[in-house]
């Protein structure tokens, strides 16, 4: 069961989230909070699996928050909502260590699909942020280089998780296991030093692969 904080300033969207989670048998609401400084609290004593985060709140905002949170609990996965307009907050977030970005207005089921991604190890983002995530690195810093040693079947996995598809998704379009697909990314990983799904989006691009 992967146990979900919901954190909002808004009631209504705490309320949203938490009648979508609960109509998830494999999802259960560990706590919710209205601003940073709440949520830090209730991440402390429930230990959530995962959280929900808003980053604009008052009192604490959800960047600190996340800071706060993770250096006590490493192991939680936080995933920030967000909106189009975000980027104030979007990238300091990431900084802080937030594992995923959602947007607000996302579709019920690919909100649920990033719970489990996040639960499951990986970084779920939503494509537009995706996109907005990686052109901004392509202006403003070098992507890793893109080496030679890579399979066909590597290229295909790169140019997939560029376009913002969780394991499970590649699997389904490749038809192989997902197993087999969390081997191709940890060898683009080791093979092209990128340390997460960003950077290997980013090598995609500065590569000429999309």
């Amino acid at each position: 069961m992967i146990r979900v904080l919901i954190v909002d300033d808004q009631q209504l969207v705490r309320a949203g989230l938490r009648m979508l989670c609960e109509s998830a048998p494999d999802v259960e609401i560990a706590g919710e909070a209205a601003d940073g400084a709440e949520a830090v609290r209730v991440a402390a004593r429930s230990r959530p699996d995962v959280i929900l985060m808003d980053l604009r709140m008052p009192v604490v905002d959800g960047i600190a928050a996340t800071r706060k949170v993770l250096a006590d609990n490493p192991d939680a996965r936080v995933v920030a909502l967000t909106t189009f307009d975000d980027d104030e907050h979007l990238y300091p977030a990431l900084a802080a260590g937030a594992h995923g970005f959602l947007v607000k207005d996302s579709a019920p089921e690919e909100l649920l699909a990033a719970v489990r991604r996040a639960a499951g190890g990986e970084q779920p983002f939503s494509p537009g942020v995706l996109r907005r995530l990686v052109r901004r690195a392509v202006r403003e810093e070098r992507g890793p280089e893109p080496p030679g040693g890579l399979t066909p079947r590597e290229l295909e996995v790169l140019v997939l998780v560029a376009e913002g598809l969780g394991n499970q998704e590649i699997a389904d379009r490749l038809h192989v296991g997902v197993t087999t697909v969390k081997t191709h990314v940890a060898a683009l990983m080791t093979k092209t030093g990128a340390d997460n799904r960003v950077r290997l989006a980013v090598l995609a691009h500065t590569s000429g692969l999309l």
